[in-house]
């Protein structure tokens, strides 16, 4: 017994004993093979000890058989160890390339093995720090010294272990500081935010430190405050923003967090905001209280997203979007409940006197305004944009959408989506009223001008939402969709058909000789064409009875399935996606309409031109002729068999045409079984049964579909036999 004493002091005390108690603990140790597999390397005895040829602590095994060494590990502050369930440690050994694991007899042992490792790994972290010592470290002074540095919490902890107070913020303190920050559990870091808000001298010492280490240049405590500043910000607490977002700390919270270690040279983030942030007052603003919020919004943007973006948790980021968006709706509340300053505002927007650049800074401003009143409850927004409604706000937008700026083209529409987007009536009110018809009329005319792909489809979405006969109240609705048919349908359909080829100009050549241009010789892109035909689609949908009128008086279909000729294969595709809206609202004057006119032949021709290539037009005329089947149009399934067969009939081994067909010899069987014989002629067959006659006597007389159906198939027999 005494000889064993006398071993554990030639040692160096604790440390060494803690390992030697640590010693002769049964592991079997394991490695994960390549196809996920762990692999049973042996059972032996786990030790905490000196590796041989080294001065640093690791793990070692050794066989219970036969003393062969199973594992050799060092333990270092980069590797990330797991404690699994009670009994299993696993890490990643990287000088193995490989994972391994523990798995111990007794959970005691695994405890006991698991505190050292986590001794042994915290000591080598403020070790590197500089933080321990100066000059070499002895090997055997690791674990002592993992120690000490616990004996070291004692003093500013209860005896049930929780934190009584923080050290003085001292250099000499900022190695024990960062440790008490940046380790412990939850209730731990609540804790020490909590003692952190308290202390009033914490964030003016911590400033006064970091000012004298910037000063004498002294990197080593600069990465270390850098770290001790990012450990604050990751307690994630609202009462620690709220004092390093001030304007008495923020600048020098911000130049601590230019000194990250890991980046190889010092960043500039206060000079770029010095230098190149101005903060610009489109109109002044009196309230001290919104400016400062204004500012300290953008410093938090700033932090989160430039200088902290991948150090950030998902906790703490969801914190900073938080107090970002708190802050947008206290300075929009404030700045809504000014009547005087919402006055001025539309008030210089008004004025002849005010510079066009002015102006420009007023617009984004407003716009700008209106974004961020998101942030405010519903029924406020609510309240705020009927205010701004009684300001004008509509007729300053009328005034945006004619200019050339894009930029404030762009604000106009934007600020129309979000009123839209909270009370579309407010917007409808307004157009149904005299002096806002010219509005509507400014968006029909911006929906067909070049301002962009982004641009087109605002408008596009403006006028959807203005006209969704669903969301329209009575009085809204007729006025509104009146207003829309008679002045500006046949503009819309008018651009499409000026800016296709006439029919006889094959689409190869279109492009050549100044096809694409509107009636005034300007070139329309085809992105508005096709946002003009989504349009007319929903027109159809939202106002059958309504577009139905016009597009039989004016025979506005044919215009519009010119876009059949355009060379752009999507221009093609809407074409056949207008039809096929026309043909699902199952009307039987509009089917008649497309038969009289043989409306179809320009979607079967480029359906036949395409040949067997499998894209978007293919797949489209293909679903068309299969609604028209499944639906039981019978009008359609015999005008389209009987008109196009000869040029479908190389498609038939697609199922789709089969059935076609065979839908169509199903009527003719059911409506005279001397009709189910092959399919006819199809020109002469129309010239026997004088179909525009008959289909001329039906929009005269409304004859009945049946009857005037089994005639004509009845003469169709009767010549068959002559």
């Amino acid at each position: 017994m005494a000889e064993q004493e006398r071993r554990d002091a030639e040692a160096g005390g604790d440390a060494t004993a803690a390992t030697h108690t640590s010693n002769m603990q049964r592991v079997k140790v394991y490695r994960l093979a390549d196809g996920g597999r762990w692999d049973d390397q042996g059972t032996g005895h786990v030790s905490i000890e000196y590796i041989e040829g080294s001065k640093e602590l690791g793990l070692t095994v050794l066989d219970e058989e036969d003393n062969e060494t199973l594992l050799v590990h060092n333990i270092t502050s980069d590797d990330i160890y797991r404690k699994q369930e009670e009994t299993i440690i696993s890490w990643r050994d990287h000088e193995a390339a490989t994972d391994l694991a523990l798995s111990f007899q007794e959970a005691a042992g695994c405890s006991y093995i698991w505190e050292h490792i986590c001794g042994i790994q915290r000591n080598l972290h403020f070790s590197n720090l500089g933080a321990l010592e100066v000059g070499p470290r002895q090997a055997s002074e690791s674990l002592e010294a993992s120690r000490i540095m616990h004996s070291n919490d004692d003093s500013f902890c209860s005896a049930n272990g929780e934190f009584r107070e923080l050290p003085p913020v001292e250099l000499s303190n900022l190695p024990f500081i960062l440790k008490t920050v940046l380790e412990g559990g939850i209730s731990d870091q609540i804790r020490v935010a909590e003692l952190i808000t308290q202390d009033r001298d914490f964030f003016p010492k911590l400033v006064d430190m970091f000012r004298m280490c910037e000063d004498l240049e002294n990197l080593d405590d600069l990465h270390m405050i850098f770290k001790l500043v990012k450990g604050i910000i990751l307690l994630n607490s609202p009462s620690i923003f709220d004092k390093i977002f001030s304007d008495e700390f923020i600048l020098d919270i911000i130049g601590a967090l230019e000194y990250d270690p890991e980046v190889p040279r010092v960043q500039r983030h206060r000079a770029f905001l010095k230098d190149h942030v101005v903060f610009k007052e489109a109109i002044h603003i009196e309230n001290i209280s919104v400016v400062s919020k204004i500012h300290q919004t953008y410093r938090i943007g700033y932090l989160k997203d430039v200088i902290l973006p991948r150090i950030l948790d998902d906790a703490t980021l969801a914190s900073l979007n938080n107090m970002i968006h708190t802050n947008n709706a206290s300075v929009i509340s404030l700045l809504k409940d000014d009547a005087l300053f919402i006055r001025q505002l539309f008030s210089r927007m008004r004025s002849s006197d005010v510079s066009m650049e002015s102006k420009r800074e007023l617009v984004l401003f407003l716009h700008e305004f209106c974004t961020l009143s998101k942030s405010l409850p519903l029924v406020q927004q609510l309240r705020l944009f009927r205010d701004l409604s009684g300001e004008g706000v509509f007729e300053i937008i009328s005034d945006l959408l004619q200019s050339h700026d894009r930029k404030i083209v762009s604000a106009g529409t934007d600020i129309l989506i979000l009123f839209l987007n909270q009370d579309p009536n407010l917007l409808r009110s307004y157009i149904v009223q005299q002096e806002g018809n010219s509005l509507l009329g400014l968006l029909v005319k911006g929906m067909v001008t070049d301002f962009g792909e982004e641009m087109h489809c605002q408008f596009l979405e403006i006028l959807r939402i203005l006209m969704d006969s669903f969301t329209m109240s009575g009085a809204h609705r007729d006025v509104i969709i009146e207003i829309f048919y008679e002045r500006h349908l046949d503009y819309l359909v008018d651009v499409i058909a000026s800016s296709c080829p006439p029919r006889s100009i094959s689409r190869s050549t279109s492009n050549s000789i100044g096809a694409g241009r509107n009636a005034g010789g300007h070139r329309i892109k085809p992105e508005i064409l096709l946002n003009v035909c989504e349009l007319l689609c929903f027109c159809v949908v939202h106002h059958p009875y309504k577009i139905k009128c016009n597009f039989l008086m004016n025979n506005a279909i044919e215009k519009i399935l010119a876009l059949t000729r355009r060379r752009e294969k999507f221009l093609v595709v809407a074409a056949v996606r207008f039809m096929r809206t026309i043909i699902s609202r199952n009307d039987e004057h509009l089917i008649r309409h497309v038969v009289k006119f043989n409306l179809l032949k320009p979607i079967i021709d480029v359906f036949v031109e395409n040949g067997d290539r499998y894209n978007m037009l293919h797949s489209g005329v293909l679903e068309l002729l299969e609604y028209i089947r499944k639906e039981n149009i019978k009008t359609l399934v015999i005008y389209v068999t009987e008109s196009f067969w000869d040029q479908l009939t190389k498609f038939e081994h697609f199922g789709s045409i089969q059935a076609f067909k065979l839908k169509y010899q199903q009527y003719l069987e059911s409506a005279e079984p001397r009709l189910s014989a092959s399919v006819p002629d199809v020109r002469k067959k129309a010239e026997q049964r004088g179909l525009e006659k008959e289909e001329e006597d039906y929009f005269n007389k409304d004859s009945d579909e049946e009857d005037s159906g089994s005639g004509r198939r009845a003469k169709l027999a009767q010549n068959q036999h002559t």
